[in-house]
């Protein structure tokens, strides 16, 4: 593929993903603003222990599949007929088992109510199956426009039924009920856009070469996935689930962004950088571009958002969630992490190198084991503290493998990310003390905004950072073409 066409189409791709995540999950935060206002943190709190177990069944649904017809050069029909009852069949079993699971749940938590939640929140996977192809097509055709249009539709619908019945006296019923209407709207309007339709035909070869990739990357990914909902296990349990509430609104705001945009980022660069893998030099030289302009815009979010905590949450939410400001910063500064984690990840699955992947999910999770002790047994705040650690631990455990098979070892990568984060701490430092003032915190906020955005803008038009020139001429590039677009309409 021509350079300036790759280029097109990766702009085009980051662009919409990013009109997906940050409208589609925008409207998403918005309605949970109003929810978390409507609703109690020890409901949030039951419904993020079901999740503990929707997230973690979700990884055996997709089984890696889809992940090895991105990569693939040429995909037929039958692959994608063979996913579809793959991905049918694994979805009704982890319902079948957690619908038989429900009970054990409810009494290791000491909630009864459990048992009717998880078996209901459960239907879920069968609906994320329905879904899985035509999200890879999509993916393989970097066309995010499709899927930013049903996720927008999908995020209006259900945030209108979940606070319609939250202000009903609904309860915890509001939030599932608004998980099921959005899943079930997303796939039906993903569907009616895509327009694939599956024939029931199995090709044992095709399942035999998803799977010889795939496996690799589905043991990996369960084993990210119980680890990750291992710090909801130990809240949930060893704490209350009002804490729970608390710990998983603090994540959800950091995710908003850090999440987000790292999911912006895996899932443009990997078809992109799939395309350039026989070109070694240029896949290199993309993936560093992806690396620095990722880091800098992930970096000055997360360390603005963990600086401004306090303010934040007080004015989004109210004085009832005092708890998750205080769990933000550190969040944030894990967070801040995950973009340079998954692209080097990203880089292993590009060369096909799932062994090393699963490799080092094994070892980092090994040592995930620490902060999980930490909240059991002195408190959550050592157990967020150890997370930052960790994360730092990780950076250079994936960067040592990824950098020496490429020539872009971890010390480059610190190099350039470097900036970035000195940057995000001088902005932090510059904003973090106008809380003490003794005036409100929604006249606090925007000050603080506003000396970030100027300290930003100063600083990077001083040193001419090029991180900085780069996201602003993707910028520029998005809305010429979107100008284009509306000149040849005319």
């Amino acid at each position: 593929m021509p350079e300036q066409s790759l280029k097109e189409k990766t702009v085009r791709g980051v662009g919409w993903s990013a009109a997906e995540a940050f409208l589609g999950h925008g409207v998403s935060f918005i309605v949970g603003l109003v929810l978390a206002r409507l609703l109690t943190p020890d409901e949030y709190g039951l419904i993020g222990i079901v999740t503990i177990f929707t997230t973690v069944l979700s990884g055996f649904v997709d089984c890696g599949f889809a992940n090895s017809l991105i990569r693939k050069p040429k995909v037929t029909n039958d692959d994608y007929n063979t996913m579809f009852i793959v991905n049918m069949v694994m979805s009704v079993a982890m319902y079948m088992l957690l619908y038989f699971a429900a009970p054990a749940i409810a009494r290791f938590f000491n909630r009864t109510e459990l048992v009717v939640l998880v078996r209901a929140m459960g239907f879920l996977l069968i609906l994320q199956a329905l879904s899985i192809v035509q999200n890879t097509i999509l993916i393989r055709n970097v066309d995010f426009k499709t899927k930013t249009k049903a996720s927008i539709i999908s995020s209006v619908i259900s945030g209108i039924v979940g606070i319609v019945m939250a202000l009903s006296s609904c309860g915890v019923w509001s939030l599932v009920v608004q998980s099921f209407v959005y899943r079930s709207v997303y796939t039906i309007f993903l569907w009616n856009f895509n327009r694939w339709w599956p024939k029931w035909r199995f090709c044992m070869d095709s399942c035999r070469y998803m799977w010889g990739f795939g496996w690799k990357l589905l043991v990996s990914g369960l084993i990210d996935r119980v680890w990750s909902q291992l710090y909801q296990t130990v809240v949930g349990k060893f704490y209350t689930p009002a804490t729970l509430g608390q710990y998983s609104r603090a994540k959800d705001y950091a995710a908003l962004f850090s999440s987000n945009l790292n999911a912006i980022v895996q899932r443009v660069s990997y078809p992109v950088l799939a395309q350039l893998q026989e070109d070694v030099s240029r896949m290199v030289a993309a993936y560093r571009r992806v690396i620095k302009t990722t880091m800098f815009v992930t970096v000055i979010i997360m360390f603005m958002m963990g600086a401004v905590a306090e303010p934040l949450i007080y004015c989004l939410i109210g004085p009832q969630w005092h708890q998750a400001a205080t769990f933000l910063p550190f969040i944030c500064v894990s967070m801040s992490f995950y973009p340079l984690h998954s692209i080097n990840l990203n880089m292993l699955q590009v060369q096909g190198r799932t062994d090393i992947f699963l490799k080092l999910e094994i070892i980092k999770k090994f040592l995930a084991v620490g902060p999980l002790c930490l909240g059991i047994f002195l408190n959550i705040y050592w157990m967020l503290i150890g997370s930052v650690i960790l994360n730092i631990i990780c950076i250079f455990i994936n960067t040592n493998y990824t950098g020496k098979k490429l020539g872009y070892p971890w010390w480059m990568q610190m190099r350039d990310v470097a900036p970035s984060y000195g940057i995000g701490l001088l902005i932090a430092l510059s904003v973090y003390f106008f809380k003490y003032l003794p005036v409100s915190y929604f006249v606090i906020l925007p000050i603080q905004v506003i000396i970030g955005a100027i300290v930003l803008l100063v600083v990077c038009k001083v040193t001419k950072l090029p991180e900085y020139e780069e996201v602003k001429g993707m910028l520029g590039d998005y809305l010429e073409g979107i100008k284009r677009k509306s000149r040849i309409r005319k």
